[in-house]
């Protein structure tokens, strides 16, 4: 059984597009955790703030078999794969953790932008703070007391 962390993140038609796939994830994996919501500015174009979460459960399912749900849970919301790197989003499922494993394929984990942005440090904090960064040796809240990007902000919000 694996442990595994998605971010969810949304800034097109965001709260229809988020909660429509936090319950498609809930349907797969009704044991779960999930973060506080924050709002956040988009990183890296301009555009509609996001909304960002983490969402965290159990699988036996392989690293590949979640990673093939996640973009379907994405085309079941409108998102065309074929999408610029920095853009708007109807819906966004990063799997950012799959216990300890260290890979490219079919998934760069862990996801390099965990120690790189606030919007999915803190959330994956929340729900995961135990966790120890195979990268780097060291807990996901001792990564995040030690965060500083001060052009990141995040604040909570109430779905």
């Amino acid at each position: 059984m694996a442990e595994i962390y998605i971010s969810i993140g949304s800034n097109v038609d965001r709260e229809r597009h988020f909660k429509n796939g936090l319950e498609a994830l809930i349907s797969h994996f009704p044991e779960y955790k999930h973060s506080n919501v924050y709002e956040s500015e988009p990183v890296g174009f301009n555009g509609r703030n996001f909304f960002n979460s983490v969402f965290s459960a159990t699988t036996y399912m392989s690293v590949e078999e979640v990673c093939q749900l996640l973009k379907q849970i994405e085309r079941d919301n409108g998102r065309t794969h074929g999408d610029k790197k920095f853009s708007p989003r109807t819906l966004d499922l990063d799997l950012l953790l799959y216990d300890d494993l260290v890979c490219e394929q079919p998934a760069q984990l862990p996801r390099d932008e965990i120690t790189k942005n606030a919007f999915v440090l803190l959330p994956l904090s929340e729900v995961g703070g135990h966790v120890i960064l195979p990268t780097t040796g060291e807990t996901i809240s001792a990564i995040w007391q030690n965060y500083s990007n001060p052009c990141q902000k995040l604040w909570k919000v109430e779905l």
